[in-house]
């Protein structure tokens, strides 16, 4: 799965990751599943009308009403549901424009216009050919609206937030990291692990050098050591007391 960062309202810079032809297909059946239901039970509901009025022409017209709602659906679900249908619901997917904000009616409006050509043209082929060959399983609809659909199922771990695991016991050693704001502990948080991950062992450094400057402090602990003290004592500070 591609890729895709998101940035929040508080500048936080989420990845999200595109979802492939397996999800999206899953939702279109949830979907339909649900659209079949409904027209059965509109032609249930018409044939009680058909009893009741002997002219076919009036029962064809409040058959054709009832149906509107079935080719409007994706569009309408997308505009009101902030880009979801039900099997996007349930799927846990959204639609979103590529630069992570929300997509406009405009946005939707274009991806269903064009549903004709992905879905309904040539038993679906295009639509799946341009998922599977997108770098970022876009369909024909979602290139041209500059769409694209992303996995809401966010497994948050203590590792991907500020948060530290602090022992009851532990004994806090830098009084001076409540200078740090959440932002700058986060921000060291996110640098520190992706250095720790790809042994990037001279950022590691410069990093640490950056934190002894801002707290004003001078450690003997080596780099990674020193850095697990100083965002342990930050929890310690802003949560244990």
């Amino acid at each position: 799965m591609a890729n895709l960062a998101i940035n929040t309202t508080q500048n936080v810079n989420l990845a999200y990751k595109t979802v492939g032809i397996g999800e999206r297909m899953l939702s279109f059946l949830i979907d339909a599943a649900i659209l079949w239901l409904y027209l059965l039970i509109v032609e249930f509901a018409t044939s009680l009308l058909g009893m009741a009025f002997s002219d076919n022409w009036t029962v064809f017209g409040i058959q054709s009403l009832l149906f509107l709602p079935i080719s409007f659906y994706s569009l309408y679900m997308h505009i009101i549901f902030n880009g979801r249908t039900v099997g996007k619901m349930i799927v846990k997917t959204r639609v979103v424009r590529v630069d992570g904000l929300p997509a406009h009616w405009s946005n939707y409006m274009i991806r269903w216009m064009l549903r004709l050509v992905d879905i309904w043209m040539f038993f679906a082929s295009i639509g799946v050919l341009s998922i599977l060959f997108s770098n970022k399983h876009q369909r024909v609809g979602d290139a041209a609206a500059g769409t694209v659909v992303i996995s809401t199922k966010q497994k948050v771990k203590i590792s991907h937030t500020i948060l530290e695991d602090v022992e009851e016991e532990y004994q806090p050693k830098f009084l001076n990291v409540t200078k740090l704001s959440d932002k700058d502990v986060r921000l060291i948080k996110e640098t520190y692990r992706i250095a720790v991950k790809s042994n990037d062992f001279r950022t590691m450094t410069e990093l640490r050098n950056k934190v002894e400057e801002v707290l004003d402090v001078k450690s003997e602990l080596y780099d990674k050591q020193f850095l697990d003290v100083v965002l342990k004592d930050f929890n310690y500070y802003t949560q244990k007391i």
